[in-house]
């Protein structure tokens, strides 16, 4: 099959996909409330998302968000409505709200994300201080942010099982924005306040092989609801434990794993015609900021790894050692914006799709990683271009296009056919996708223990 057909292919299946979609709106969107009622929600999250045409799937799930300040400031009243449902879903009668962010405080990007994540809160009629864990803060101390704000970080205290401020403020209800990869220190712990996302969302306990055994229950039911091909939204996974980069420990095994992946998707792809060359991720199975992170097309890359590649790999946030990874099957971002290589990043608070952005790479190809440094984000919203697969006559490898989007509310079109052909319908598939996972979330976090301490 020639490029120019493959690329129809894609557009046309890219295009099914969406009129499944929309032609069940009504019973998908039934669907999720029915899951509501039985799973609580996580207060907030984000996914990444990738899509190749063929293939639109959540790939990451990060239960502690930190790129509020990318949001569309548009869509923040949103977040706000969003972020008050959550708290009162939490307890109805919480008023105020401890927010603990990570302790960078040279970071003023992430400081921006905690500003953005502060407003939210406050326009949500909550009584909001920032607390820290750094331990060189050790008084009330002001600091500026990237775009000229500023936020008050102050230390904590603990009366009895209670956190509270130096003044005296008690808060109803503890915010982590601060993912415990270092391991949960003992303050938090044995807590009577309420505290979201709970200690055992940490990577500390948490594993993204577990989020995405959970995953796999939503998306074989979410399938079944749709009528569709489990395969188009769900990644194949595997786990590789026992693993030390550094000395080489456990390559052969590692191997053999990206080995028999790599054939399980050729053997799909040869099932669907599809031309591109399979790989797949291999990460660190607890971990975050796209550590221990590559992309691998063959056995071969994962034997005899050089030091940098084995040097990378081999710790994460916090100088954790990576000992387990997830073998995930790579899906091609087929997006891009301004020439650059992009993929979507949807923001969720309790059961609310409240915004999202693209990240983009001008250095990264559709099989790479792109949350790595040179990477920058482009807010979602009512103006944003979204991709569209040239006529085939035109497409070429390196020429996939955006076409602009309309209104972020789903056309209200005469027919199927002609809502899934316009772009305003994507924003709706994403937020869809993006809830599945974090569906996902919730029956993860029910099926884990709660930590030791």
């Amino acid at each position: 099959m020639s490029l120019p057909d493959v690329a129809a292919v894609h557009r046309i299946e890219l295009q099914n996909f969406e009129r499944a979609i929309l032609a069940r709106q009504t019973q998908i969107e039934s669907w999720f409330r029915a899951q509501w009622r039985h799973h609580r929600a996580p207060f907030y999250g984000s996914v990444d998302i990738r899509n190749s045409g063929y293939k639109l799937a959540s790939i990451d799930m990060n239960l502690f968000p930190g790129g509020f300040n990318n949001l569309n400031p548009v869509f923040l009243p949103l977040a706000s409505i969003a972020a008050q449902d959550a708290v009162e879903r939490a307890s109805a009668e919480a008023q105020s709200v401890l927010l603990i962010p990570e302790n960078h405080t040279r970071n003023t990007f992430y400081l921006q994300n905690v500003y953005a994540l502060y407003s939210v809160l406050r326009h949500g009629g909550l009584n909001v201080r920032i607390g820290t864990l750094n331990p060189e803060i050790n008084q009330a101390t002001t600091l500026e942010t990237a775009l000229g704000d500023s936020i008050t970080l102050e230390p904590i205290q603990r009366q009895g099982n209670r956190l509270q401020l130096a003044d005296g403020f008690t808060p109803c209800m503890v915010l982590l924005n601060n993912d415990l990869s270092g391991g949960v220190p003992e303050i938090l712990q044995g807590l009577e306040q309420i505290l979201l996302p709970p200690v055992k969302a940490g990577w500390t306990t948490r594993r993204k092989s577990n989020h995405f055994h959970a995953y796999n229950q939503v998306a074989t039911e979410f399938a079944q609801l749709v009528g569709i091909d489990e395969w188009t939204i769900n990644p194949y996974f595997e786990v590789c434990s026992g693993l030390d980069f550094t000395s080489h420990e456990g390559e052969t095994r590692l191997a053999e794993t990206v080995e028999r992946l790599l054939q399980r998707i050729q053997h799909k792809y040869d099932e669907l015609g599809i031309q591109d060359k399979p790989f797949v991720i291999v990460k660190a199975d607890a971990g975050t900021y796209g550590m221990g992170v590559m992309s691998v097309h063959s056995a071969d890359e994962v034997r005899g790894l050089n030091r940098k590649k084995r040097n990378k790999m081999a710790k994460i946030k916090e100088g954790l050692e990576v000992s387990e990874v997830i073998v995930q099957e790579g899906i091609y971002t087929y997006e891009t914006l301004d020439g650059a290589t992009a993929e979507p990043v949807v923001y969720m608070m309790d059961r609310f799709v409240v915004g999202g952005f693209y990240r983009v790479h001008q250095d990264r190809g559709p099989d790479e990683n792109l949350n790595a440094v040179g990477m920058h984000f482009v807010p979602l919203n009512c103006n944003i271009a979204s991709p569209e697969i040239e006529n085939a006559e035109e497409e070429t490898a390196s020429k996939r296009e955006f076409k602009p989007w309309g209104q972020l509310s789903i056309p209200q079109a005469k027919n199927i056919a002609q809502a899934s052909d316009c772009e305003s319908t994507r924003l709706y598939v994403y937020g869809v996708l993006a809830r599945l996972s974090l569906l996902a979330a919730a029956i993860e976090l029910e099926n884990m223990p709660e930590p030791a301490v």
